[in-house]
């Protein structure tokens, strides 16, 4: 039994979704909750699989709840539920760990299906949001590039390729490897093949020493 929580602050939504998702023998929600405060205090709580969370909420808006909440339960899944593509809540709410975005227009069984995958573990970016990011992600690889000082590196001997310099970008935004394969259209695999050239170029093996690392080396005075 896959075990829901929705949070919206909306409660037309909050019963279409609650009904929608009873009728399913697999899912079962335990808990509605208005706000980000109170879907922090249900997942405590309740300790459900997935959490259905709206962006925009009182008391806690839902970026925030679904970063307390994977700073605390980080197996539990979480799917913003958004009716727009806006930009920025698109990269925050990836860069805060979140397993994907559920548009709230969605008919009935693409909902079903949605949140039934997110629990397998598919990172969910329907085309509207998938296209979103990717024009985002291309304006913050330009900035990124600019902002580079490669100086460092380069009296080390080292050198970034172009997509090496995206992934690093990424990374630096707080993406899991899962995140970057999405964002950039690649494997997994492949965006763990190029990590690992790079923590050779710069010779650790340590994620958060890495980004640190980086971090010091590429952008210097630019943080």
């Amino acid at each position: 039994m896959i075990r829901v929580l929705i949070a919206d602050d909306q409660r037309l939504l909050r019963d279409g979704l609650q009904t929608i998702l009873q009728l399913e023998d697999d899912l079962e929600v335990v808990g509605v909750s208005e706000n980000g405060q109170e879907a922090c205090e249900a997942v405590r709580e309740k300790r459900p699989d997935i959490v259905l969370m709206d962006i925009k909420m009182p008391v806690l808006d839902g970026i925030e709840a679904m970063k307390l909440i994977k700073r605390d339960y980080p197996s539990t899944v979480v799917l913003i539920l958004t009716t727009f593509a806006e930009d920025k809540f698109i990269v925050d709410a990836m860069a805060g760990g979140a397993d994907g975005f559920l548009l709230k227009d969605m008919p009935a069984d693409k909902v079903v299906h949605t949140v039934r995958e997110a629990v397998k573990g598919q990172l969910i970016l329907p085309a509207a949001i998938a296209a979103k990011l990717a024009a985002r992600l291309s304006v913050l690889s330009d900035t990124g590039a600019d902002a580079f000082d490669e100086t460092e590196l380069r009296r080390q001997g080292l050198v970034l390729t172009e997509r090496e310099r995206k992934i690093v970008l990424l990374m630096i935004e707080g993406y899991s490897n899962r995140q970057i394969s999405a964002a950039l259209f690649m494997s997994e695999g492949t965006v763990r093949n190029y990590i690992s050239v790079v923590y050779n170029k710069i010779g650790t093996n340590d994620r958060k020493t890495a980004i640190a690392k980086l971090k010091d080396l590429l952008l210097g005075d630019a943080l």
